[in-house]
């Protein structure tokens, strides 16, 4: 079997998240609303094609690679190099949008199977080039920004012509699949054999299947379908030391899982160029609902009773009161007027049901008993389906919010249920002391557990004459308050660059010199993704 998606998806803008078809200024009534919170706004200047330093590899070096994996592969364009330059953070995006682009990297270079990966990393060996894996782009940590000192050079390993489908396991429930294929893209085959991953994270549009592992991503049902990393069965890693494969069985005993090593290891241990997932039936039915507390508090009190009670649906997710009020859970319809049927004040829980029609109505009808008699309030499918219209939406309303000087980052990060209030307090009061008391902070429970959950917090506030410094000095802040605070520097959006320098605290000094001696002996040139996830 091997079977490519139907349809190519779209480029990323350069300066922006997404389809740049869908690039816009912010909406009236948007634009009101942020006004008024953060006073007139003012277009920012952006550098448009800004230039590209030049190719630093040597004429002959390029010949060779060109000579290993075809010369229609190498790619020394700017056009091509601009799209593969860093990810799409606010630090990537402000950078680019004032003309730095110094991170490009020198070629871009497409295998288009395993061994081509394994012998573009030897070529990287013998001439001592860095080479960052790249599969969606969509980083949002610094993933893609290798160290250039020592090295001769920096390729990006676009790893687009790995898009196939390679096999599938009706019995065991399995498909094994190549990194490149983009969310939508893999999800489209799999509808062909009436499957599906389950996995949605708001980067689901342009995200890979690499991406997604080497990040140990989390998608919007994790609460149904589990995290990436859980899907995960087995892996195919290209490594300058040659090739590994993992996992003969679904579990075993025969000492560490090192599947594990390589989920979240960032493409600084080798590059994954096939992943066996495990797979469901397309679900026949889908229903989107929402429910309103009177507090934070009490919605997380009723969220932590259904996990713990064995009742958590596909989808749980629940705002604060500040998201709540100026509605994030639908960024199309910030600032428009409120439904005149909906509760003041208070939480929105989102919940999601997916299976067949029968096992649907079963787990609602009991979610909607246990919900009721912790006092919740339903509000129907209106707002549940207004959600998961805009899911992925977000990132669109940031980089118009960017135009305009608002400076907005996402961070996220997870802990124990009895720690939630501890750590939504100090990430709040870091912001503010950061920021100032201009600042708007927002927070949601994104991914639950039996033992706690993710709180994913956005911050706007009005941009200064140079927002970079700004925005880094607040993401120190929220660093050094989730290590205070006994919480995870990062649940899902993964390590990069920009969380590294909490990472030491997190692992410990021996966590570290695993990581090290891991690197080391299958890396030992340390030509993968230098600079990123190891301290």
């Amino acid at each position: 079997m091997s079977q490519y998606p139907a349809v190519e998806q779209t480029e990323m803008h350069p300066l922006r998240w997404g389809d740049p078809a869908r690039a816009g200024a912010l909406p009236e009534a948007t634009r009101g609303l942020v006004e008024f919170a953060f006073g007139e706004l003012s277009e920012r200047a952006v550098v448009v094609d800004a230039p590209l330093p030049p190719c630093g590899l040597p004429a002959a070096a390029l010949a060779e690679l060109r000579a290993r994996v075809g010369a229609e592969h190498v790619l020394l364009d700017d056009a091509v190099r601009r799209l593969r330059t860093r990810g799409k953070s606010t630090p990537d995006l402000l950078r680019a949008r004032a003309g730095d682009l110094t991170d490009a990297p020198d070629a871009v270079v497409r295998p288009g199977s395993h061994d081509d990966v394994e012998a573009v990393l030897a070529w990287a060996v013998a001439h001592h080039v860095a080479v960052v894996p790249f599969g969606g782009g969509t980083s949002v940590t610094g993933g893609l920004v290798a160290r250039r000192e020592g090295f001769a050079g920096v390729v990006c390993l676009d790893l687009v012509r790995l898009k196939r489908l390679l096999a599938v396991d009706p019995v065991s429930m399995t498909a094994t699949l190549e990194p490149g294929l983009r969310g939508p893209e893999a999800e489209a085959l799999l509808a062909e054999h009436g499957l599906t991953i389950g996995h949605f994270p708001q980067s689901f549009q342009h995200a890979t299947l690499g991406g997604f592992a080497a990040t140990r991503s989390s998608g919007q049902s994790s609460a149904g379908y589990g995290r990436f990393d859980a899907l995960v069965v087995g892996l195919r890693l290209a490594t300058p030391r040659g090739e590994w494969r993992l996992g003969v069985a679904p579990a075993t005993a025969a000492g560490p899982d090192l599947r594990q090593l390589v989920l979240g290891s960032e493409g600084t241990l080798g590059v994954i160029t096939e992943l066996t997932v495990r797979v469901r039936r397309l679900p026949a039915e889908k229903v989107y609902e929402g429910w309103h507390w009177p507090s934070f508090d009490a919605g997380a009190d009723a969220v932590r009773t259904l996990v713990q009670g064995g009742l958590a649906p596909t989808v749980l997710r629940l705002s604060d009161e500040n998201e709540t009020a100026i509605n994030l859970a639908r960024p199309d319809a910030i600032g428009a007027d409120e439904d005149a049927a909906a509760p003041a004040g208070g939480c929105l829980m989102i919940n999601g049901y997916e299976g067949t029609d029968e096992a649907v109505a079963a787990q609602r009808e009991r979610v909607t008993a246990a919900l009721t008699a912790l006092g919740g309030t339903p509000l129907g499918t209106g707002p549940g389906e207004a959600w998961a219209h805009g899911r992925f939406d977000a990132p669109y309303l940031r980089d118009s919010l960017l135009d305009v000087g608002v400076l907005v980052e996402t961070m996220e990060t997870a802990t124990f249920w009895s720690n939630r209030d501890a750590v939504y307090a100090g990430v709040r009061t870091a912001l503010a002391e950061s920021l100032g008391d201009g600042a708007l902070v927002l927070c949601h429970i994104s991914h639950v557990y039996e033992t706690g959950c993710s709180l994913y917090f956005t911050v706007a506030t009005r941009a200064a004459a140079d927002p970079l410094p700004q925005w880094l000095a607040a993401k120190a802040a929220v660093g050094d308050a989730l290590v205070a605070a006994g919480a995870t520097i990062t649940h899902h959006h993964a390590v990069g660059t920009d969380h590294k320098p909490w990472l030491g605290a997190e692992v410990g000094a021996l966590g570290t010199s695993v990581l090290r001696a891991v690197k080391a002996d299958l890396d030992p040139t340390g030509i993968l993704n230098p600079g990123v996830l190891i301290p």
